[in-house]
């Protein structure tokens, strides 16, 4: 069973597809591929959500010290019956939070059409709490659905803590017409194909192992924030695009996040 309820420090790394290749080799004797998918690799699609203000964008790309998000996530083959997972991806102070549910796609799609207050318990979902909190958040920022963004996904875990995890996305794109996620992962790319989006999940810190092989590959933490450079280029000059934010090598933040 999924967990749905869970906190963690998040640090992102852009990568060269060079620098993965390396990465991967050195990795192998301290992680194992994810169990899902093949090898640990499968596709990701979510449907975004924002208002007409873009308040959602704003609030990230200004980087409030609070901030949340809302979507609605398929992994792997999308099929309207299957699982999807329903999520508010909230940041404080560095840390994130991430309240979610299981429903059918299909399910939440029926929850989205309907403008109706309350009947929240006629719903098909695995955690009826977390559904009021994303039904208030969802009223109180008239959210509506924004934009699709999908990429393939390599993850992996620690061997000695499989709270460790390490994920590296690729081929990166978006739309913002047909927002059926079984529609397909299609879309235009918002990141250089050559490049890949590595982020470090850690309960507490990063293992200074870890640390000296980012520091030996020269990985830089940087701010990429795949929903605000989707929203910036779907908007088609109506946002300033995300200027990439260099930290320090490693892992050691100095106050830049995502």
């Amino acid at each position: 069973m999924a967990i749905e309820i869970f906190s963690r420090r998040e640090q992102k790394y852009l990568i060269t597809t060079t620098q993965y290749e390396s990465l991967k080799e050195k990795l192998k004797h301290h992680m194992r591929n994810d169990q899902n998918g093949e090898n640990g690799r499968y596709t990701v699609s979510s449907l975004y959500f924002d208002n007409a203000e873009r308040d959602i964008y704003f609030e990230t790309k200004n980087k409030l010290k609070y901030r949340q998000k809302l979507r609605l996530r398929v992994y792997g083959q999308i099929d309207p019956n299957g699982i999807a997972f329903f999520e508010v991806k909230q940041k404080h102070k560095n840390v994130v939070h991430k309240r979610r549910l299981t429903m059918p796609l299909s399910e939440a799609y029926r929850y989205l059409e309907t403008d109706a207050y309350g009947a929240l318990d006629e719903y098909d979902t695995s955690n009826p709490q977390v559904l009021r909190e994303i039904d208030y958040f969802r009223r109180f920022y008239r959210l509506e659905p924004a934009m699709v963004v999908a990429y393939d996904r390599h993850a992996m875990h620690g061997l000695d803590d499989s709270n460790l995890r390490i994920t590296f996305d690729f081929n990166l794109r978006c739309r913002k017409d047909e927002l059926q996620l079984e529609k397909g992962p299609y879309g235009e790319h918002f990141i250089d194909p050559d490049l890949v989006i590595m982020e470090v999940k850690v309960d507490h810190s990063v293992p200074l192992w870890l640390v000296r092989i980012l520091q030996e590959l020269d990985c830089e933490q940087r701010s990429a924030s795949k929903f605000c450079t989707s929203t910036e280029l779907l908007s088609k000059g109506e946002f300033k695009k995300t200027d990439v934010e260099q930290t320090t090598l490693g892992g050691y933040s100095n106050g830049y996040d995502q």
